[in-house]
């Protein structure tokens, strides 16, 4: 049996060589501590300079462009290079940012690189969009400002980001169409060109005088300030319906100018061709008699025309006075 003196002793001992072993401890933990707080406020020092980076770069992205004289009214590219410059120093900000907390940016890179094949069949739609907005961007279907029509959704276009087309209808509706989809359909440019072709159907009669019909849609057009010289309107017949014949007119203007001269041009004709006398038929309702009931035709009426009251007829007051 152990005398309790040799036990005071040893452990006497024993704490004297534990306490050097605790002092190198905390004294390890308190230079780990020191060292991520220090790597930490670096990592956020890097962090804001980054994002204060990209913004100087964008800035200075888009003034340099801005003195390029190809670019220096195009949005298009201006927006879509500000977004590319400003992502880049993001990323290099990031790695940086890693890079700085102890992470092994080389091993991180070994990974992705290894894992590249599933990530590209997983955002496969997500890298599509930037391949076809790159292509956007060198074919130039369109810029921004101009009005397309894509997969019959029309609208103005606000900007070309790296996944997506952004438009404005003339509701003032936000529509947003993947590049991928734009790139694959069909995409009809309604003021890529600096003029534009009106084209308005009228109809008249079969009895009516078509010549002078035809001047008078002529002369509505001639007559308009914005309707361009050349090529002069045009009047044409372009159909034979069934109560009806068909004149198409033709005018030519800015593309600026195309929806309100379309409506000027429209009123126009409608009122020369009526102050010229020239009937404009509307669709009539003929009743066919079906076996041996005897149906009597409806009366058919010009417009203008109105029905008498019944009050007003003979036979309808002999009726009542009988």
């Amino acid at each position: 049996m152990i005398s309790l003196p040799t036990s005071l002793n040893d452990a006497v001992t024993a704490g004297q060589k534990a306490v050097p072993i605790d002092v190198a401890m905390l004294a390890k933990l308190t230079d780990m501590a020191g060292d991520l707080a220090i790597n930490l406020g670096i990592a956020a020092i890097i962090l804001v300079a980054t994002v204060i980076a990209a913004k100087w770069a964008a800035r200075l992205t888009r003034r340099g462009l801005l003195r390029v004289r190809g670019f220096r009214h195009d949005q298009t590219v201006l927006s879509f290079a500000v977004q590319v410059v400003r992502v880049v120093v993001y990323i290099i900000g990031f790695i940086a940012v890693l890079q700085r907390l102890g992470v092994q940016t080389t091993s991180i890179i070994a990974v992705l690189g290894a894992a590249s094949l599933a990530v590209g069949l997983a955002l496969q739609g997500t890298l599509s969009n930037v391949a076809a907005g790159v292509l956007l961007l060198v074919l130039r279907p369109y810029k921004v400002g101009d009005v397309i029509d894509i997969g019959g959704v029309a609208g103005s276009v606000q900007r070309l980001d790296l996944f997506t087309t952004q438009m404005s209808n003339a509701n003032n509706h936000k529509i947003v169409v993947p590049n991928s989809k734009v790139l694959g359909d069909v995409i009809l440019n309604l003021s890529g060109q600096k003029t534009r072709r009106i084209e308005i159907n009228f109809t008249v009669g079969y009895g009516e005088d078509l010549n002078a019909a035809r001047g008078v849609l002529a002369a509505v057009a001639e007559a308009h300030e914005k309707v361009l010289p050349d090529p002069a309107p045009w009047t044409g017949v372009t159909g034979l319906r069934d109560s009806a014949v068909q004149i198409t007119l033709h005018a030519w203007v800015n593309s600026d100018d195309w929806w309100q001269v379309q409506a000027d041009l429209m009123q126009g004709g409608k009122e020369a061709i009526d102050a010229a006398g020239i009937e404009i038929p509307f669709p009539h309702q003929v009743a066919v008699p079906y076996g041996d009931e005897d149906v009597m035709p409806p009366a058919t009426m010009r417009a203008g025309e109105q029905k008498s009251p019944a009050s007003d007829r003979p036979d309808r007051a002999e009726e009542r006075e009988a």
